[in-house]
């Protein structure tokens, strides 16, 4: 762990108990006198350094020693605009698509999305909250949801878009934006619409799960 989440990071004295203090001190095994790492969530480019004062098997009780400037992100910008499938596939990619720095992920209900398939934004954000404290990342990516594909390729007319072509995805260099099919891929509807957009496709003769894509693309992009 590179840090702990607190929502009183930044206080001169404040007190670890529950979850944080089993993890703290019985996990991490920390001791008095140690310096335990904490952010603020909403202030999260900062890193408080505190020591460990005292602890009475309950409680941690922590004094803050420096505070400084500290934003640990990627060296480029990634946008991934996801046709949507099922959220427990996407949470067990999530963390990865974390740690290698995917700046968004924008969620697109597409012809073949199933469409009782919703993000759940609260518990994406927990994972990404664990995710954070484990990697050091210190900038949230962002979440969100589009309604259509024409909206999304209208506000990203950069996207490039992962599909079955002739041209394979070597170098990357000048993409910020991907568009990732869902399972069954694009309609030709969709396909008329994505056009314009320079399309791209892994250099395997295996066919990709829409989370295996995703993965595939952050770590030729950002890694």
């Amino acid at each position: 762990m590179r840090f702990l989440f607190h929502d009183e990071a930044g206080a001169r004295q404040l007190t670890l108990k529950g979850e944080a203090y089993k993890y703290i001190v019985k996990v991490r095994r920390h001791g008095i006198g140690d310096s335990v790492a904490l952010r603020h969530p909403e202030k999260s480019g900062t890193l408080y350094t505190y020591r460990l004062e005292q602890s009475d098997g309950r409680r941690a009780e922590l004094l803050l020693v420096s505070k400084a400037s500290r934003v640990i992100a990627a060296a480029r910008p990634l946008h991934i605009g996801w046709c949507t499938i099922d959220p427990k596939s996407v949470e067990k990619v999530l963390p990865q698509l974390n740690e290698m720095g995917v700046g968004k992920i924008t969620f697109i209900a597409c012809d073949r999305s199933q469409r009782q398939f919703r993000p759940d934004f609260e518990r994406l954000n927990r994972i990404l909250e664990a995710s954070m404290q484990q990697c050091g990342r210190s900038e949230w990516m962002a979440l969100e949801t589009t309604d259509s594909l024409e909206s999304f390729i209208a506000a990203n007319p950069q996207t490039a878009v992962m599909d079955f072509t002739e041209e394979r995805l070597v170098d990357t260099a000048g993409i910020d934006t991907v568009l990732i099919g869902c399972e069954g891929g694009f309609s030709e509807a969709e396909r008329a619409l994505l056009a314009s957009c320079r399309t791209l496709r892994f250099d395997t003769p295996f066919i990709l799960r829409s989370e295996s894509a995703a993965v595939a693309v952050a770590a030729k992009v950002l890694l």
